[in-house]
């Protein structure tokens, strides 16, 4: 079979992972970045077993798995403290056969760049729209246009492959909150245990980074858009100094001008991820909610996925079509799930946090595991 091209729109986790699937079945394949550069300025990011999984079929599992950190235990907390909910991780790793794994995005986005070749990565290179060539697609972008064999739409749940040639697809929905990132910097005591502090209509997270540095997160129930009176840090402080440790020495250790917001938004589901040789991945195609940590972690299953499909015949219609069956039930179910144990956590009415509050000190941690079975329990499609 002659070298096939694939021009990947949008250079983030999940259009690295493809690039990278892709190059290794000896594909010819370029990366359209619009950012001046390959970088990341995000926080932190967990990848959970399934994701480890799709990084081992990349080779890259122990390369990313020494970038970052594995915490013994975490859970929930209310918003006294006390512990609802605690999982081991080492369990999480008998079960699964990898561990919960936090690392910084920028160091994850740098691994996934140097496995491929530089020539194939073209930053400021942004898309202005995906167009049907006849035998193949054609893509327009700051440098010209390619006309590659496949079209992978990389580039977010506000992308211009999606708005091109998904023109009629609904467009994104406020999830109801708005979320802050950060990084500490390093603890002379980082905790012991990352958590998930629930309270009402708002949350708090932290677990641990490499270097004693912490990732923490928070969460608050707000209009879209809703601007800060003043920093967003000092927002944060309003907010969250109240709440119980470690949440104020880690707010503390935070450098004030490196807080990070982003109103959080889903997207309601599509018929079909595919159009013919495009293909969409990741948020293009299933933007989901935090609150299951899977967001980077099923467009890592995306990537993998769509390769097997190709691997092996010409028809890269027909592949893509095996690649929409197998993915978009999935991350559809899981992006449902994903907005359901939101809007759980974001409760505010006190019998209802109450209720929440009671039901998950009650269930057993089995149960808790098992019930995480359907999401990270994934097998990747050439080895089943």
């Amino acid at each position: 079979m002659p070298q096939r091209a694939a021009t990947i729109v949008g250079g983030g986790i999940g259009g690295l992972a493809a690039a990278i699937a892709l190059h290794r079945r000896g594909w010819r394949v370029e990366v359209l970045e619009r950012a001046p550069e390959f970088t990341e300025i995000g926080a932190g990011i967990s990848l959970w077993p399934n994701a480890l999984h799709a990084l081992e079929v990349l080779g890259l599992a122990d390369a990313v798995r020494a970038l970052g950190t594995v915490e013994a235990t975490g859970g929930v907390r209310d918003r006294q403290g006390r512990w609802l909910s605690r999982t081991d991780n080492a369990e999480l790793a008998r079960r699964f056969g990898h561990p919960l794994v936090v690392l910084h995005r920028a160091d994850l986005l740098r691994a996934l760049t140097e496995a491929l070749p530089g020539d194939s990565l073209r930053s400021d290179s942004e898309v202005s729209a995906v167009r049907d060539g006849g035998r193949c697609p054609v893509v327009d972008h700051r440098g010209g246009e390619s006309r590659p064999d496949l079209v992978v739409g990389a580039d977010g749940l506000r992308g211009a492959v999606r708005r091109t040639l998904w023109p009629d697809a609904a467009g994104p929905r406020y999830a109801g909150y708005t979320a802050w990132r950060m990084v500490t910097e390093a603890l002379a005591e980082p905790p012991a245990e990352g958590a998930a502090i629930w309270g009402r209509g708002a949350r708090f997270g932290y677990t641990a980074l490499p270097g004693g540095r912490m990732y923490c997160f928070a969460t608050a129930s707000l209009p879209a858009r809703a601007a800060s009176g003043s920093s967003e840090y000092a927002e944060l402080l309003r907010r969250f100094e109240p709440w119980p440790d470690p949440v104020p020495a880690l707010l503390a250790a935070v450098p004030a001008d490196t807080v990070l917001r982003h109103d959080l938004y889903d997207l309601p589901p599509l018929p079909s991820f595919v159009r013919g040789r495009v293909a969409l991945l990741g948020d293009a195609a299933h933007a989901m909610t935090p609150n299951l940590g899977q967001g980077a972690c099923q467009a890592l299953e995306d990537a993998v996925t769509l390769a097997h499909c190709l691997d092996g015949t010409p028809d890269v219609a027909a592949a893509l079509r095996s690649y929409d069956l197998l993915r978009r039930p999935r991350t559809q179910s899981i992006a449902r799930r994903s907005a359901r144990l939101g809007a759980v956590g974001q409760l505010s009415w006190p019998p209802a946090v109450l209720l929440r509050d009671t039901a998950a000190r009650l269930m057993p941690t089995r149960a808790t595991l098992r019930s995480m079975t359907p999401v990270l329990g994934w097998t990747a499609p050439g080895d089943r």
